[in-house]
């Protein structure tokens, strides 16, 4: 039988993960809300609170995102909340008023 041989190969080096910036928040936007943003997504730098969010996105976009905010709410990590101090995940829906009926 032949002998073989082994030649040990290069070390494999370990990809990093594509590049997410780190304090972010990807906020998602529904109906009103993504009329007053001008768009339906985004990530914006992330803030620690609801209030935080909120204040960010009435200053970015005014009187329009502020009607909406008035009566909407955010989704939070599958939570509806409009509390001011209830901390953000990674991901954050902004819902408008919502009929009910």
């Amino acid at each position: 039988m032949a002998e073989v041989t082994v030649v040990p190969s290069e070390p494999v080096l370990e990809q990093a993960p594509p590049r997410v910036p780190a304090q972010t928040v990807r906020v998602r936007y529904f109906a009103a809300a993504a009329e007053a943003a001008g768009c339906e997504e985004e990530l914006l730098p992330a803030a620690s609170t609801v209030g935080e969010l909120r204040a960010t996105l009435v200053g970015r976009y005014g009187d329009a995102m502020a009607r909406v905010l008035a009566s909407g709410s955010f989704l939070v990590d599958g939570v509806v909340s409009r509390d001011n101090n209830r901390a953000l995940g990674a991901t954050v829906d902004v819902l408008p008023p919502f009929a009910g009926g």
